[in-house]
């Protein structure tokens, strides 16, 4: 029998900390777990490159303050449920290693999000670009 202690879920989750270094562990999970999405998802690649896209577009024709806090947003919101994507997909992938009907619903839905998201997105560039492009070209 193995000696070896696991963890314990405070340990793990930072709550053993106080409260400023448990602030701190916690935003270094975030921030592993974005990098981790950025790392390892080609999608979030696609997201980034539109936010490179976007921001010289936003740039290019002056959009307002209130138009860039849009953009952001948007773009921002893409990206978080990228990571929540990712993270689900890697917990179907963890309680679910056999296939099950289930595992491939929650995978869809948390994908089916990113299309709703995405659409969004559009949306809110056609809003914001679609009349400084109709009189670019007309």
């Amino acid at each position: 029998m193995s000696t070896t202690a696991h963890p314990s879920s405070s340990t793990v989750n930072g709550r053993d900390r106080g409260f400023w270094s448990g602030r701190v562990f916690s935003a270094r999970a975030a921030i592993n777990g974005a990098h981790h999405t950025v790392r390892t998802q080609p999608n979030a690649w696609i997201e980034l490159a539109a936010l490179l896209v976007v921001g010289a577009a936003g740039w290019y024709f002056q959009v307002s303050a209130l138009e860039w806090g849009l953009l952001g947003l948007t773009i921002f919101v893409v990206l978080a449920l990228e990571c929540v994507n990712t993270a689900v997909e890697a917990v179907v992938d963890l309680v679910s290693p056999n296939y099950h009907p289930l595992a491939g619903v929650a995978k869809d839905a948390a994908a089916g999000g990113m299309v709703f998201a995405v659409l969004g997105s559009l949306c809110v560039a056609a809003c914001v670009f679609g009349p400084r492009l109709w009189g670019l070209f007309f």
